[in-house]
Formats: C-alpha cells, structure tokens, sequence
C-alpha cells in the first residue's frame, strides 16, 4: 500500500481531524492544509493502539493569502473557523501563513522570509516527521504535501529540519512529544 494511502487510512480514524477537514474544505480558505502535530501524533496514536485523537493539544488549519496581511483579515478567518467548529471537541489553531514572517523572528529569535505558499511553511516545521499536510478535496480526494516523504512519520523518528526552527524549538517539541510517545526514536540536532 502506498505510504499516502496508509497515511489516509490512519487519518481517517481520528473522527475529530476528520469532521475538521470536511469543515475547512466547506470554508474554501486558499491553499489550506490540516498540518503538524494533529496529524503526527493520530499516526503515533494508532500505530501505539492508543485513541486517535487521545492527547492532541490542538489541530494546526494553516491557509495562505497575501491579499491582506493585516491581523483583522486573519481573526476574521480564525473566527469563521471557529463558529463553524464550535461543536468539534477539539482547539483548533489557525494560521494566515502568509503572515508568519510578520511575528516570528519576536516569538522565537530567528528571522523569517516570507513564505510563498502554504508547503514552504510546512517544509520549514522543526522536525521532518511533522512536515505533512493534507487537505480534502470536493471529491472527496485527499490532497498530502509530504516533502520528506513518510518514512519517519511511520517508524516514529523524530529528526530535525534545521531549515528554520532553531534548536530550542526542535528539542523542546521533541521532549513534549517523547514524554507523550516514548516509542518515538528522537535524534539529536547535528
């Protein structure tokens, strides 16, 4: 079975991640991905038998639309998802990630080009595991942006991509994960 077929199926267990999908497709936000730990961790959760969605602190909607960068225009959409979401046991955290170089560099310390779409900032995640969005289509096709392929996602290792993120950052997600999952292989940064 292609490693995006299984990553479906595995997806497909967490109700939660899959009622959001359905609801972020229906918005018709630009260039969106469901992305990050929410979709890590449901792989972690199955592959370990545990619940799928047992532990996920939040589920990661990132979209991309330069048209406005100011903060009214992405509460705007953070609200939308939310109203729509209200009934959906779950936080969801929504990013404009066209905006992302407007606050990184004050919350983390290291500068940040602008992305040109939604897959740079996915591919700039800390860790490659991570670096995995998906997205419905109207046909009911998954979309999966997986840069790094799946591998390590499957074998629960968690290496870093230092391509962004610094070290603090990687380590610190890494711990959390770990204490979570510790089948997880967490490889030190180089």
């Amino acid at each position: 079975m292609p490693d995006s077929e299984r990553l479906r199926e595995t997806l497909e267990r967490n109700e939660v991640l899959v009622g959001l999908l359905r609801r972020a497709r229906d918005l018709g936000l630009p260039h969106w991905y469901l992305t990050a730990g929410c979709v890590a961790q449901t792989v972690w959760n199955v592959l370990t038998g545990r619940p799928p969605a047992d532990g996920i602190k939040d589920y990661d909607l990132f979209y991309h639309d330069p048209a406005d960068l100011g903060w009214a225009a992405e509460d705007s959409v953070i609200r939308a998802v939310a109203a729509v979401c209200a009934d959906l046991p779950a936080e969801v955290e929504v990013r404009n990630e066209a905006r992302v170089h407007l606050w990184y560099e004050a919350k983390f310390g290291t500068p940040c080009r602008p992305f040109a779409t939604t897959e740079e900032a996915i591919d700039a995640f800390p860790a490659v595991c991570s670096c995995v969005g998906v997205r419905l289509r109207h046909d009911g096709s998954w979309h999966v942006h997986a840069p790094h392929g799946l591998g390590d996602l499957f074998a629960m290792i968690v290496r870093p991509n230092p391509v962004l993120a610094p070290r603090e950052v990687y380590e610190s997600k890494a711990a959390r994960w770990r204490s979570r999952w510790p089948e997880l292989t967490v490889l030190p940064w180089s």
